[in-house]
């Protein structure tokens, strides 16, 4: 089981039907689900009342089952259920006959006194506004002063999207079974869920496998064995170069924040390419990173020539100024041999036409907008954030569509590549909604990028050493913190195993411990 795959609605019924197919009973399934979410409970809760509150569907199959495993184990359980006892059918009305005790119609008052309430309404699939009997029942429990635990989803979550159905439950924590689902990681969802256990139920990796899932959590496991790490024979030429294009001489902090991004990641060589304007004032910033006049579109493709001899990477757009001028740049850069990281200015310069830009772009380019920068190169994908499709689907859409990576930042930042692939991170803390932390994200990526690793892992390892650095800098970061977390988060990364002190061998005519002791 993957700790760090995420699982659509769709895939995960694809992954349930393939152990079924391979010769998993369901009701097996059911069985093994509710047992592990009532394990999960008396871990994390002490013996208290519960009431259960029962769906009509799966979900308050499980329900069934936790309620079953809870009473057996001595706890005082009510169960109630949101729907009529006749409609029950398959697996939830076997487990439902199975319980021994009452299961009466939801009311309030089955709320009354419990020191837990578990919510098994609506799992994985809800695909329609909550209404009616659920709704007053979802309503009442977060009402209520006790916890609830979740099963699969807190119900009124949308698997796929995290979107608030209507209404949905506050959860203190849930289990889900398998894998995560992108509800749990993309906001509100994640805001809903609590904390979240993942259940072993006893479907395999082969089952997941044939649902061909492409959504993960975006973790070290999945990129670590390809970030950079210099080596004893390396050089400052050997560790890549990074080019950060600046604006005029009123808009040079932006590209500074990234070019000391890039360089704290470990980039061997970063210079900002500079409207003569503008230099003066770079000079007076700059120590290490290197500082040269670049004022048209010629002066940058002569300064990106070494690109032909040497690892290098552009970013671009902060601070640059939104125009023709910016347009003409971008475009030759991307017609270079150097790698782009394209952000703010550099995007929005393209809202009016930006097939001009999809047509240059190569796939292993990054795009890094927030929601706005976002709408305006891609207003169609846009539309499907605004209507409930998600923040998965229009990154992908995006991502596909430019063809080349796209990380859509924000609290729950998605990077989605061309062939399908995404990454949701969730390391974020809220301190990094600061001015010019997106600007240090992108000279994160370019860093990595100009070292060697490709644009969709460069930008999954970028996003989340961005998030960890904001977690070392703490509250009230302000970007200048982020690159110099930097060293903390990659020592930590990178810590070397502990290993036990051994015992040096004795050496001739030295005096044994116990001698040295009494001396």
């Amino acid at each position: 089981m993957n700790p760090y795959l995420v699982l659509s609605a769709d895939e995960m019924r694809a992954a349930e039907r393939a152990a079924m197919d391979a010769g998993t009973a369901s009701a097996a399934l059911m069985e093994t689900a509710g047992g592990k979410a009532a394990e999960i409970i008396q871990r994390a809760w002490s013996a208290r009342p519960v009431t259960v509150v029962s769906g009509p569907g799966n979900n308050g199959g499980d329900g069934f089952v936790v309620a079953r495993e809870l009473a057996n184990a001595g706890w005082p359980v009510r169960v109630g259920l949101v729907g009529e006892r006749e409609a029950l059918k398959g697996d939830a009305k076997l487990m439902a006959d199975l319980f021994e005790g009452e299961i009466a119609a939801f009311s309030p008052e089955l709320l009354s006194g419990a020191g837990l309430i578990v919510d098994a309404i609506f799992g994985n699939g809800l695909a329609r506004d909550v209404e009616g009997a659920a709704k007053a029942a979802i309503e009442a429990m977060n009402a209520a002063p006790a916890p609830v635990f979740a099963i699969d989803l807190p119900s009124g979550v949308n698997a796929d999207t995290g979107a608030v159905m209507g209404t949905a439950v506050q959860a203190a924590r849930s289990v889900t079974f398998h894998a995560r689902k992108p509800g749990h990681l993309l906001f509100p969802g994640r805001a809903l869920s609590g904390a979240v256990d993942i259940a072993d139920i006893g479907i395999s990796d082969e089952a997941s496998a044939k649902a061909e899932p492409k959504t993960y959590e975006n973790h070290p496991a999945l990129w670590g064995a390809m970030f950079p790490r210099p080596r004893w024979g390396g050089h400052k030429y050997t560790r890549g170069s990074v080019m950060a294009v600046s604006g005029g001489p009123l808009n040079t902090g932006a590209i500074r924040l990234a070019a000391e991004g890039a360089l704290r990641i470990g980039a061997g060589l970063v210079t900002v390419l500079s409207p003569q304007a503008a230099a003066p004032v770079h000079a007076a910033h700059l120590t290490a990173i290197m500082l040269r006049v670049c004022d048209n579109e010629e002066h940058l493709a002569a300064h990106l020539e070494d690109a032909d001899r040497i690892s290098m990477c552009v970013v671009a757009g902060p601070a640059m100024s939104v125009g023709a001028k910016t347009q003409r740049n971008v475009l030759a850069i991307l017609n270079s041999k150097a790698g782009a990281v394209l952000d703010a200015d550099a995007i929005t310069s393209f809202a009016d036409e930006p097939q001009a830009l999809f047509s240059a772009l190569r796939p292993d380019d990054v795009l890094t907008p927030h929601t706005g920068e976002f709408a305006r190169l891609f207003p169609d994908e846009a539309k499907l954030l605004q209507e409930g499709g998600g923040k998965l689907a229009a990154a992908r859409a995006a991502s596909e569509k430019a063809g080349c990576v796209v990380v859509l930042k924000g609290a729950d930042t998605v990077i989605a590549a061309p062939d399908g692939r995404v990454l949701i991170n969730a390391n974020a803390p809220p301190d990094l909604a600061t001015a010019g932390a997106g600007d240090v994200l992108a000279g994160f990526i370019a860093g990595l990028k100009a070292q060697g690793m490709d644009g969709f892992a460069a930008a999954g390892a970028g996003v989340w050493v961005h998030g960890a650095t904001g977690q070392a800098a703490g509250p009230g970061l302000i970007a200048e913190d982020l690159p110099r977390a930097v060293p903390t988060v990659l020592r930590q990364l990178f810590a070397p195993p502990q290993q036990q002190p051994q015992q040096a061998p004795q050496q001739p005519n030295a005096p044994d411990q116990q001698g040295a002791a009494q001396q």
